[in-house]
C-alpha cells in the first residue's frame, strides 16, 4: 500500500481523535462543577495523547511495516451496551458522562472494527484492527470506572 493512502487513514484516525477532544471541551464547558470538569478535561488531555499515538506511527511509516503493528485482545465489560447514550445538553451527572465517554468509545470502535472487516487490503485491515483496539481500550477504561464508581454503589 502507498504511504499516502496510509496516511489518509492516519489521517481520518487523528481526525476522529481531534472530533473526541472537541466533544470534551464541550462538555466541560456544559457543567458547573469543578470536579466534573476537571474530569473532561483529564479524558480531553488522554484523546490529545491518542493524537500523539496515531501522529508517531505516521511518522514511523516508512520505518515499520503495518504488518508488524501488535492487536492486542482487549476485554469487554458490555456495560455500554445495556446503557441510554444521555442527552449532551445541560448539566451532565458523573454517571452520564461516563456512559457518554462509553458510547463515543463503542461507536468508533464498530467503525473501526467495520473497515477491518470490509477491507481486502491486508496493511488496511492491520490498521484498522489497530484501532479498533485502541478504542477497546478507551472504552473499557470508562467501562471499569463505571463498574468501579457507579454500578458499587449502594
Amino acid at each position: 500500500m502507498e504511504k499516502a493512502q496510509l496516511d489518509e487513514l492516519i489521517n481520518y484516525g487523528i481526525q476522529r481523535e481531534k472530533e473526541a477532544v472537541q466533544f470534551y471541551q464541550r462538555l466541560q464547558q456544559s457543567v458547573h462543577f469543578t470536579d466534573r470538569k476537571k474530569l473532561l478535561s483529564e479524558f480531553e488531555a488522554m484523546e490529545r495523547g491518542h493524537i500523539r499515538v496515531l501522529e508517531h506511527i505516521k511518522e514511523q511509516v516508512d520505518r515499520i511495516s503495518i504488518e508488524q503493528l501488535v492487536v492486542p485482545e482487549v476485554e469487554d465489560l458490555h456495560i455500554s451496551d445495556y446503557l441510554v447514550e444521555p442527552d449532551p445538553e445541560g448539566e451532565l451527572e458523573y454517571q452520564d458522562i461516563l456512559i457518554a465517554a462509553m458510547k463515543r468509545e463503542e461507536k468508533s470502535f464498530s467503525l473501526y472494527s467495520d473497515l477491518a472487516e470490509n477491507s481486502a487490503n491486508s496493511e488496511v485491515k492491520k490498521l484498522m484492527m489497530k484501532l479498533a483496539s485502541e478504542e477497546a481500550k478507551h472504552k473499557l477504561f470508562f467501562e471499569r470506572l463505571y463498574d468501579d464508581e457507579i454500578l458499587t454503589q449502594d
